[in-house]
């Protein structure tokens, strides 16, 4: 599970939906992260452009990444390539200060 794989890397996580039980409840609690949407596929076919446009939806002006992964394989993060290079320039600070604003900008 993502959650796992978080608290392997030595963040605090948990299931959402599951722990909370609300269907607006995001698919990982982690606090460390919290202004970083996360969602979160375990599937054998994986739609990767609508996964990511849930994403963006479902995170409502956040960075967002997409956690994915089919049986026997590693998990594999999608994310855009704006927040790849902020990621790249700027490290964890990103999701320190974030604008919020309608653009989608990080």
């Amino acid at each position: 599970m993502w959650r796992d794989e978080l608290r392997a890397a030595g963040f605090t996580a948990r299931r959402g939906q599951q722990f909370a039980g609300g269907t607006d409840s995001p698919d990982v609690i982690c606090e460390e992260l919290a202004a970083l949407h996360q969602e979160v596929k375990f599937v054998e076919n994986l739609n990767l452009i609508k996964a990511t446009e849930q994403a963006e939806r479902d995170g409502a002006g956040k960075p967002w990444i997409v956690a994915h992964k089919k049986n026997r394989t590693p998990w594999l993060v999608t994310m855009s390539s704006e927040l790849f290079f902020k990621l790249l320039r700027d490290g964890m600070d990103t999701f320190a200060v974030r604008n919020a604003g309608s653009s989608g900008e990080y």
